[in-house]
């Protein structure tokens, strides 16, 4: 799995001009899936992105997790991640995992979140979403 964690002090998406997943302050989450992925690399990301230290504390020093601020995840699948563009100018993306596979570990890693913290929004797999976010510094942060 490959994650593009971003700090955000908003975010939402959009699907069919209806927004299906809104947050205030917490991180935006691309989730790319991999064919070679399991449910078993769950519980790890999770627990590493929900403990990422990457808020800034009362004197400015990032030094606070996403439960220390009481922050929020809107979670988003994007298997664009797996794009290999090292051929030509058209990606490929056979390193993506198969459609089936990739929504049941997207599903199972959403639920996971909401272990960790309340606020859990969502995406629709699949679909041609539009993504709005304020990134927070911005702070990026790449997992896998």
């Amino acid at each position: 799995m490959k994650i593009v964690l971003q700090r955000v002090q908003k975010a939402s998406v959009t699907v069919d001009n209806e927004i299906v997943g809104k947050i205030d302050k917490g991180y935006l989450v691309l989730l790319g899936v991999g064919q070679d992925d399991t449910k078993e690399d769950i519980p790890f990301l999770v627990r590493k992105m929900i403990n990422l230290r990457i808020f800034s504390d009362e004197n400015d020093k990032i030094n606070l997790s996403l439960k220390d601020v009481n922050g929020s995840v809107l979670i988003v699948s994007q298997f664009t991640l797996y794009a290999d563009c090292r051929k030509g100018n058209r990606p490929n993306f056979i390193m993506a995992g198969n459609p089936k596979l990739a929504e049941e570990l997207y599903e199972l890693f959403i639920e996971e979140c909401k272990k960790y913290t309340p606020i859990v929004k969502k995406g629709v797999f699949g679909a041609d979403m539009k993504v709005e976010l304020i990134n927070d510094g911005p702070f990026t942060v790449i997992l896998e």
